[in-house]
Order: structure tokens, then sequence, then C-alpha cells
């Protein structure tokens, strides 16, 4: 049986990319992928989230295990299996820090047994767990193929017959002023039982315990491994056996093994990152995603990295739906300052992400496209050493995306433009609009020029709401409805502090 990888389907390959995306800290992706990582250091599992698959076939194929892995039966098989390489690992680890020969080769023939029994029990485990993935399917009959083979079976039982030779071996030894003998042990008596045994009549109840413990080194002192040495002149041919096993069987870890582990941490490390939030009575679904229908419909959609923090607050999380239709491509949103408008266009960037890694998403239902290029346009500050103003830098950057977006590419735009005049930014908008429209790609553009939700039928208008009767207040919800003229005007009574509750305030003071 042929098995490549538990993120890949076996005909596909996958390159996991080395640095974070550009547009990761405008989606605010970063912190998603932080957290999710976090308890996964040694897994360096960020360069998977880096890297979509790119194809449906390798999503689809990460959905089927992702629904495995959400029973808990094989959830706790693939938990388990992690727990024990770790500790391998750990003792694998250990034994090349060691100083002393023996002790070295104990440690390492240690790591081989807590290998073998974590490949058996994995083995045995799925069986039971029965997944229904082509992924586990495919790696469970890999895994029965390589417990089988001649190089497994003769790596566990040389493990498992040197092991308990090891620990079968008793000796002698000897102490006399300052000379320190080994030798094998020939049925002397125990006199430390026999001492106890006659003791123990004088016993009345459960004494109490006085001995100290003290920190057992890992590493041995230098008495205990010549006592070490010495028993091993004893036993020569065990001995030497042994480090001919730590010699020939250094490569011991199988690379699909190795890999396996540490990609099913990418889909382990997902999943106990959204369980709080699914508990906080928030949904995540299974996006359907298309090559060719540039139709999205997002049912219940929200921002993951502000779930996160809200969830963990115990604050509700508001939740938006949206759609493109027919010939629609590009949602125009504005309205009032602090309305959501910026979470929706993170909102509408991460799911398009997520989805592209072939994993859940935040909402009731999503149907999304399948991108080749993802391009976010946020403000940024200006930087002196460019010597360039903000205008004339969000003009470069919006012409380095137009000069390199195709028909399948993904674009969101947050307040691009806003540091020029209002003539002037409803012109450059219609310049910009008119190229995203030829290239007939999925946008999303937050903006106060109102006049771009209607220049095409591919635009459709999409508002923040407030509290009715109560302007100070925002609902949080972005809904789907022509821009009603005031968002430009509320923005300028903002930045000049001229807006009623400003006004007030002014003239309380």
């Amino acid at each position: 049986m042929i098995f490549r990888s538990i993120l890949y389907p076996n005909e596909e390959g996958g390159a996991s990319a080395a640095e974070e995306p550009a547009f990761f800290a405008d989606l605010n992706l970063d912190q998603i992928i932080d957290a999710i990582t976090a308890n996964k250091a040694e897994y360096n599992l960020k360069p998977f989230f880096y890297s979509p698959p790119g194809t449906l076939e390798a999503i689809r194929y990460r959905h089927e295990v992702m629904r495995d892995l959400e029973g808990e039966e094989t959830f706790s098989a693939v938990t388990r299996f992690s727990l024990r390489m770790r500790r391998m690992r750990e003792e694998l680890g250990r034994s090349k820090k060691l100083y002393y020969k023996q002790q070295k080769e104990w440690w390492f023939l240690d790591a081989v047994t807590v290998y073998c029994e974590a490949v058996e029990a994995l083995r045995d485990e799925l069986e039971a767990s029965e997944p229904k993935s082509r992924g586990l399917q495919g790696f469970r009959s890999w895994l029965i193929g390589y417990l089988a083979s001649e190089e497994f079976v003769r790596l566990a039982q040389q493990a498992q017959r040197i092991a308990s030779e090891l620990t079968r071996i008793e000796y002698c030894l000897l102490i006399r002023d300052s000379s320190v003998t080994v030798r094998k042990y020939e049925g002397e008596i125990d006199y430390s039982e026999a001492v106890e045994e006659s003791f123990r009549k004088f016993a009345q109840g459960e004494g109490k315990d006085y001995r100290v413990g003290f920190p057992e080194p890992v590493e041995m002192n230098h008495v205990e491994a010549a006592v070490l040495n010495f028993v091993a002149r004893l036993y020569p041919e065990l001995f030497s056996e042994l480090e001919r096993f730590c010699t020939e069987q250094a490569g011991f870890l199988d690379p699909i093994i190795r890999d396996f582990d540490r990609e099913t941490q990418f889909y382990v490390a997902y999943l106990d990152f959204i369980r709080p939030i699914t508990k906080a009575g928030l949904t995540f679904c299974y996006p359907r995603l298309s090559t060719s229908n540039k139709e999205v419909v997002v049912g219940d959609g929200f921002d993951l990295a502000l779930a996160r923090k809200l969830s963990e607050s115990g604050h509700t999380v508001v939740c938006n739906d949206f759609q493109l239709s027919g010939r629609e491509r590009i949602i125009i949103v504005s309205g009032p300052n602090q309305g959501g408008k910026t979470t929706f266009a993170r909102m509408f960037g991460q799911l398009h992400y997520l989805a592209n890694l072939g994993i859940q998403v935040p909402g009731r239902e999503a149907r999304l496209v399948l991108f080749d290029q993802l391009f976010t346009h946020f403000e940024r500050e200006e930087k002196v050493e460019n010597l360039r103003s903000k205008f004339e830098d969000d003009l470069i950057r919006v012409h380095d995306i137009l000069e390199r977006v195709t028909p399948r590419s993904v674009v969101v735009m947050n307040e691009s433009f806003s540091t020029t005049t209002l003539k002037d930014a409803i012109f450059i908008g219609k310049q910009v609009m008119r190229r995203i429209i030829a290239r007939d790609l999925i946008c999303v553009f937050v903006t106060f020029v109102e006049e771009l939700a209607r220049l095409s039928d591919t635009t459709v208008s999409m508002v923040s709401t407030i509290v009715p009767g109560d302007l100070a207040s925002r609902t949080f919800r972005i809904v789907r409805r022509p821009a009603d003229g005031r968002a430009y005007a509320i923005a300028i009574a903002e930045k000049y502090r001229l807006t009623y509750e400003m006004l007030k305030e002014r003239i309380r003071e």
C-alpha cells in the first residue's frame, strides 16, 4: 500500500511555505495562527497554515480526515499516539545528550521500545475506530503493512529481547574500604529481605515514613558509570549486541510515521482551537468551493480572531450573512464608522483563506471561491523613509495588486483612498473598480464613496447599521441595502468632532 501524506492525496504533492503571507496581518490571520499553534511549537505547524493546497481534490481529502477526527474515538487515538511519540522524541533526545556510553544506549533502546508500542497501539485503535476518510484508511492500510514488514518485526523483536535480557541482569556489589568489586550474582542470600522479615513481627500498625526523597538526576555520576562499565564487562555479549543494535537502528524512525505524527497536528490543533468557540454557541461548517462558479453564500459568518477574544470574555459575537449571485462579484460596504465594516472585510478574507486550507470555517453555511491569490489593501502608517505620502503609497500598492490579479483572485480593500478629497476618491475609486470589474474577480471594498455601489450590476451595496432612533449605537450587523448617502458626511463630522453627541459634549465643557 502506497501512502504519502495525511494532508495531501497520494497523487499530489504539497510544498509548505516558510514565510507568513503578506495579507495575514491585515486579516488578523497572524493572531489566529499564533493561537492555533501556540501549544504545538515542537511540530512547526505554521508552514502548513501558510500554504493552501490549491486543489478541490486536496480540500475534499482534508475535509474527510477532519470529519473522522471530529469523532472522539479517532481523535483520542491520534492524541494518544502523539503523546507516545513525544515521549519517544524526549528519550531519543536525552540519549544524544548523555555522556556515558551504556546509559546513552539504554535510553536509545527505550526510545525504540516506546516507538514500537506507539505504532502498534495506533494500528489497533484505528482498526477499532473504523475511519471513513481516504486519508486515515490509506494510512491504516499502510501501517498494517509496515508492522508486518521484516524490517519492523526485526526492530521490535530485537528491542524487546535486548531490553528483557538487560532487566534480568543481577550482580553483586562488594564495597570494602576504598575498593569496589562487581561480580555476577551467584544465588547469595538477600539479607535485606531476611532483616525485614525478622522485624515485621514487631510492627504495630503502619509506622510513619521518615525517609526524605532526593531528586534523581538523569545523568549518572562517575561512580555509577564505573559500576555499569564493570557490569558490561561481566556480560560482554549482551552489551556488544546492544551497541550493534544502536548503530544499525540509528535511523529506525520511519519518515511516513514521523510525517503522520506532525501532519495530524494540523487538524488536532485547529479542532482544539475552535472547541471553546463552539461551546460559546458559535457554529462552524465545511465550506463548498468551486473554481468555476463565482456565487458566494455565507450564513452566520464571523471574524474568527474577534470571536476568540469575545468568547473568552463571555461577550456576544455578532454574525453576518452575505451573498453574491449571478453576475455579482463585488461587495461595497459603507456606513457609519465603528459599525463593523472592517471586521466584515476581515471576516470575508478569513473565510476564503481558511476554506482554501481545507478546514472548517466560521459560519452556519458557506459557499466560496477557490482562489489562486488573495490580496488585501488596508490603511498603512505613513513611512518617512520612503518619502511618499499615504495617498501616493495607496496608489502604488493598489497598482501592484491590479498588475498581479487574475479572474480567480480575491481582493479585500479597506478604507482605500480615505486620505484624499471626496472628488478624488470618487474618481480614483471608479478607475480601480472598473479594472477589478474587467478582471471578473471577487472583491470586498469598504469605503465612504457610496457611488461605487452603483457603478455596475456586478457590485452590490451593504451597509453597517445603527440602533433605530440612536445614532450613537451600532448593531455591528452589515445588511444588504442601498447606501443612504450619510456615510461620508458622518465620517467628516466625526473627523472634526461635529456629530450631535460630540457637539453636546463640547457645549457642556
